[in-house]
């Protein structure tokens, strides 16, 4: 009898220790969270950014050691006076956030008054405060089917997946009905003038709560009698002051387009077996290491990005060095089809793009009628 072991397939590696691998043995995970999603969902061709939130790469440390650091984020004033008005907007147990939410999304329904319910979910970790968070959706939906009562859940924590990786968010509050209805409610630092707040800045906060409406979508497939609403409550402060007002926000657009764009990214396993061996996004190792190793991953990069992502202006660099003409923006990109360098761009106005392509044919056109017009235009006569 032999007495080597038998033979059989080499061990493989778990998806966890792969990713972890990635964002290197020191560095924890970064969470996922709806600002994340949200811009996952408006760039769902770049895998770059799928893969690196997918295995919880720290982009802004990142960023900062390929030498491109990022302005992205929030300014610490911005943060310290959102707090402030979200205090402001939850004190006394909630009682003025209930009854904004009454205003503007209960219609049919008896007011809140003292007895609303606060529950605590506290638990450990984001897997313990998930699940204290559909153990408290539960028990609020049955006590709104029995007494009636409204129940505001105070940052709970919701879990989704996405492309393979479990992401865990916290909306700024959750408010359960009478009726059993789930309402997401957003609140927010910037301003709302006569009743009306910046169309992009409201844009932007309906698609991170679209994010939030899709998870809870997950936990009430669980409940026969939940249903989740897709009309959330934005509230913001009036006329720059610190008193609260509120608006109502349908998101089932945004909704549709984000589950979409989700459903569309490349699972976060399929990326990292493309990869070699080896390979790290730890903000340690050498910058020409990383770049290699940044190289390694498809991008789709846009100026929007740069209003989204940590790694913009590194994308932006390399698409500019590539002469990419997604440097250009997406309607530019979309509008060229075939031709995807900016040179390619020039040579079909100039004429040597060939003829066969209707894109370098219709370029060309376009650029001998600017001739034209400019040559009519600076004609004395």
């Amino acid at each position: 009898m032999s007495s080597y072991p038998p033979s059989g397939p080499p061990p493989t590696t778990t998806l966890r220790q792969r990713l972890a691998d990635l964002r290197g043995p020191a560095v924890p995970p970064r969470p996922l969270d709806a600002r994340a999603l949200a811009a996952l969902a408006a760039n769902p061709g770049c895998g770059r950014r799928a893969l690196l939130d997918g295995a919880g790469v720290d982009k802004t440390a990142l960023a900062s050691a390929l030498g491109s650091p990022s302005a992205f984020g929030q300014s610490q004033f911005a943060i310290v006076r959102g707090n402030s008005f979200e205090a402001r907007v939850k004190g006394d147990g909630g009682a003025e956030l209930l009854r904004l939410v009454h205003e503007h999304l209960g219609a049919g329904s008896e007011p809140p008054g003292p007895g609303a319910h606060v529950p605590d979910l506290t638990a450990a970790g984001p897997e313990g405060r998930a699940a204290r968070t559909a153990l408290a959706l539960r028990e609020a939906t049955a006590a709104a089917a029995g007494a009636g009562t409204w129940t505001l859940l105070d940052h709970p924590m919701l879990a989704l997946e996405v492309a393979g990786s479990p992401a865990y968010l916290e909306p700024d509050a959750v408010v359960v009905h009478p009726d059993g209805r789930w309402t997401v409610v957003e609140i927010k630092s910037f301003p709302m003038i006569d009743g009306a707040a910046d169309a992009a800045k409201v844009g932007a906060a309906a698609r991170q709560a679209a994010v939030y409406v899709l998870a809870l979508e997950k936990t009430a497939g669980k409940l026969a009698s939940a249903v989740v609403g897709h009309t959330v409550l934005l509230v913001c402060p009036k006329d720059f002051s610190n008193l609260p007002a509120a608006s109502a926000v349908d998101i089932r657009r945004e909704r549709a387009v984000t589950l979409r764009q989700l459903e569309r990214l490349t699972r976060v396993e399929e990326l990292a077996a493309a990869l070699p061996e080896g390979l790290s996004f730890d903000p340690a190792r050498p910058a020409e290491e990383l770049t290699e190793a940044v190289a390694a991953v498809s991008a789709a990069y846009a100026p929007e990005c740069l209003a989204a992502c940590e790694l913009a202006f590194h994308c932006r660099e390399r698409a500019r060095a590539a002469d990419a003409v997604t440097a250009l923006g997406r309607s530019v990109r979309g509008e060229l089809g075939t031709l995807t360098t900016v040179e390619e761009a020039l040579a079909a106005a100039a004429g040597s793009g060939g003829t066969e392509d209707p894109t370098a044919a219709s370029l060309h056109r376009a650029a001998r009628l600017r001739a034209e017009a400019l040559e009519a235009a600076a004609c004395p006569c």
